[in-house]
């Protein structure tokens, strides 16, 4: 599991020439880290000087917490997804029979395939949210961290994008191609929130 190994030994699997673990897995981390950033801030955002927002801070953190694990399960997930897509296409395509069972296989991996960026794409809009939240009242020593946390969260979204419209292209089905198409719309939109609070971040800190 991604989550228990070091770092030094992930990025040699992430640099080795190995299908996986890919950016869909190096996304899910980028999330992971927002939400440390995120919960860092909020306990920094304490104490007798923040007195009036301490239960705000802390419920921030708490979620954040949260967020941290559920992303690096989704980077094990992804990692298991595509490695199943592998498989499929490896299959055997000799016979006629063989082909249709092949591109059956391939077909449901490739739908399951896009579970994972789905869900991160929710999970890096939460942090994104949490946030836009934080930097009204944050700790102004560390609210920097807060644009480098929604920075982090967009650049997860950015990259589940992409592998959201790959595995579209690559799936035959077309309520599916529509179900899937209509959702990448909130992912666009959490890119652009996560602009909108770096933004709110430099105001802040230029002002």
């Amino acid at each position: 599991m991604i989550g228990s190994e070091t770092l030094n030994d992930y990025l040699e699997r992430l640099a080795s020439r190995e299908p996986t673990p890919g950016g869909g897995a190096a996304a899910a981390l980028h999330a992971a880290q927002g939400a440390a950033l995120i919960a860092m801030v909020a306990r920094y955002t304490t104490g007798a000087r923040y007195a009036q927002h301490e239960e705000q801070s802390l419920r921030i953190a708490g979620r954040a917490d949260d967020i941290i694990p559920e992303a690096l399960q989704l980077a094990d997930d992804d990692e298991k997804a595509f490695a199943a897509v592998i498989s499929a296409y490896r299959l055997p395509s000799a016979s006629e029979e063989d082909r249709a069972a092949r591109s059956r296989a391939v077909q449901d991996a490739t739908v399951a395939a896009a579970a994972p960026p789905r869900a991160l794409i929710g999970l890096a809009t939460e942090i994104i949210d949490l946030g836009r939240e934080l930097a009204e009242f944050s700790n102004p020593t560390v609210i920097s961290d807060v644009a480098a946390a929604s920075e982090a969260a967009r650049a997860a979204i950015a990259t589940a994008l992409i592998t959201l419209d790959m595995n579209i292209s690559a799936i035959t089905d077309a309520r599916t191609r529509a179900q899937l198409t209509d959702e990448l719309q909130d992912g666009h939109d959490a890119v652009l929130s996560a602009q909108a609070v770096a933004d709110r971040v430099r105001e802040k800190v230029t002002a």
